[in-house]
C-alpha cells in the first residue's frame, strides 16, 4: 500500500527558504576556507601560485613509517615553501629560504626548525632554488629555477652574511641549450634546483623535467662574472633532483629528489661523480626540497609543506 503526504503551502515555503539559506552559508564557508593569508600561496600582485605538495598531516603520518626518518620540527609558520638547506654562519644553525614568489630572505634555523634570525639580501628572488657556502664564509644562492626551461637570466648570487646587501653575481648559460624552451619536451633538462660549492667552483645538478632519468652536472667559477657553464658529466638519476649536500669529509654526495634521495660514495670528487647512485625511498614524506648534513650519517630534510625531518642514512 502506498501513502502520500501533503504539506501546507506555508510550511513548504519555510522549508525551501531554510534549505537555500543553508546552501548559501556552505558556499560562503568554502570560499572563506580557500582564501589564503597575504603572502601565502600568492604571487606578487595578489596572483595565487599553483598549489604544491599535499596534506601536511597525512605526510607526517606516512613519514612515521619510513625507517630512520623522524619529524623534529615544523617550518609551516617560519619559512614559506622551504626550497633548500645549508649550514649557516653560526654553529648548529642552518639557512633556508622560500622559492619563487617569496621574499629575498634567508632564515637561520636551529636543528629543530626554530627561527634564530633572518637575512634580507639586496637582490630579488626570481626563483631561488639552492644555497651553498665555501670554506671562506662566502655563500652562493642559486637563482636558477627554470620550470619552463625558458630563462636566459640565470644567476648565482655571492654574498657574505655580515654584508647581505652587498651581492656579486655569477651569471651563466648552458652550453647545450639553444631553444628557450626546447621544442621537444623530452629535451627540457635545463632546470636547476641543486648546487654546491667545491674546489673553487659552483657545481650545478639539473632537474630532468623531460624524462626523469638524467641529472646533468655543470660547473662555473665561484668568482663574479658571466660564463658559459661547463658540462662535466651526466648522472643516471631516475627522478628529479631538488637539492644537493656534500658530507664535510668530501666522501659522500647526496642528491635529494621528491620523496627520495640518491647517495654517491667515493674517495674523491671525481670518484663521486663516477659512482653508481644508491636510491633511498622517502615516499610519503612530502615534497622534499632541502637537505643538509647534520653529522656524518644524519641529514636534516625540509619540505615545501613545512615538515622538518632528521634522517639517519641506512648505510
Amino acid at each position: 500500500m502506498r501513502f502520500s503526504f501533503f504539506l501546507p503551502a506555508s510550511l513548504a515555503l519555510l522549508l525551501t527558504a531554510a534549505a537555500c539559506s543553508q546552501a548559501q552559508n556552505d558556499q560562503a564557508t568554502t570560499q572563506t576556507d580557500a582564501t589564503q593569508p597575504a603572502g601565502q600561496n600568492q604571487q606578487p600582485g595578489g596572483k595565487k601560485k599553483k598549489g604544491k605538495g599535499g596534506d601536511r598531516h597525512k605526510d607526517a603520518d606516512a613519514a612515521a613509517q619510513i625507517p630512520g626518518l623522524r619529524q623534529v620540527g615544523s617550518l609551516k609558520n617560519v619559512v614559506p615553501e622551504s626550497s633548500g638547506l645549508c649550514p649557516a654562519d653560526q654553529p648548529g644553525t642552518y639557512f633556508s629560504f622560500g622559492d619563487e614568489g617569496n621574499d629575498a630572505t634567508l632564515y637561520r634555523l636551529s636543528a629543530t626548525g626554530q627561527l634564530r634570525g633572518t637575512l634580507a639580501l639586496g637582490v630579488p628572488n626570481t626563483d631561488w632554488e639552492s644555497l651553498s657556502r665555501d670554506d671562506q664564509g662566502n655563500y652562493f644562492v642559486g637563482d636558477c629555477g627554470n620550470n619552463a626551461n625558458d630563462r636566459q637570466n640565470l644567476v648565482i648570487h655571492r654574498f657574505r652574511p655580515e654584508q647581505p646587501r652587498q651581492v656579486a653575481d655569477i651569471k651563466f648559460k648552458y652550453p647545450d641549450q639553444t631553444e628557450f624552451p626546447p621544442e621537444q619536451k623530452k629535451a627540457r633538462n635545463f632546470d636547476c634546483e641543486a648546487s654546491l660549492w667545491h674546489g673553487g667552483r659552483v657545481w650545478l645538478f639539473s632537474k630532468d623535467r623531460g624524462n626523469d632519468a638524467t641529472s646533468k652536472v655543470y660547473t662555473v667559477p665561484d668568482q663574479p662574472g658571466s660564463y658559459t657553464a661547463q658540462l662535466v658529466t651526466k648522472l643516471a638519476i631516475p627522478g628529479q633532483v631538488t637539492d644537493a649536500a656534500l658530507r664535510p669529509d668530501g666522501h659522500r654526495l647526496v642528491l635529494l629528489g621528491r620523496g627520495e634521495l640518491f647517495v654517491l660514495d667515493g674517495n674523491s670528487w671525481d670518484d663521486l661523480l663516477k659512482a653508481t647512485p644508491r636510491q633511498v625511498s622517502l615516499a610519503g614524506a612530502g615534497q622534499t626540497e632541502g637537505a643538509v648534513f647534520k653529522d656524518a650519517n644524519t641529514l636534516l630534510i625540509s619540505t615545501e609543506q613545512g615538515s622538518f625531518y632528521e634522517f639517519k642514512l641506512p648505510f
